[in-house]
């Protein structure tokens, strides 16, 4: 795997923790998820930009964002037991299907 594909794996998984830490934070008045949100998006937006070395802004955001989104939304179903409609659960896979898209066949996801 390419460096920065992992770069950006990460940067992809701190922002849903930190994200996921937002919610359990209960708008910042619990501490340590609070603390874990700023150390985690602050992880993410380092790993981030890491990427940008390798890749342009707009693919890596959209892969960076396409992939929080159904990473998140899982969680939330998970652990927030919140609740998914057939809607959101489509919406999520043809965002996954960009992101393949992307990935597979644009000659732009590297420079």
């Amino acid at each position: 795997m390419p460096i920065h594909y992992l770069y950006l794996l990460v940067a992809v998984v701190t922002e849903t923790i930190g994200t996921a830490s937002m919610q359990a934070s209960e708008q910042f008045t619990r501490f340590w998820p609070s603390v874990l949100l700023i150390v985690a998006y602050g992880v993410s937006f380092y790993f981030l930009s890491l990427t940008l070395r390798y890749m342009q802004v707009s693919i890596v955001y959209a892969i960076w964002s396409g992939l929080g989104i159904v990473l998140i939304g899982i969680i939330g179903w998970m652990f927030f037991k919140q609740s998914l409609d057939f809607a959101a659960i489509l919406g999520m896979a043809l965002i996954v299907a960009g992101v393949v898209v992307i990935n597979m066949f644009s000659n732009s996801a590297t420079h």
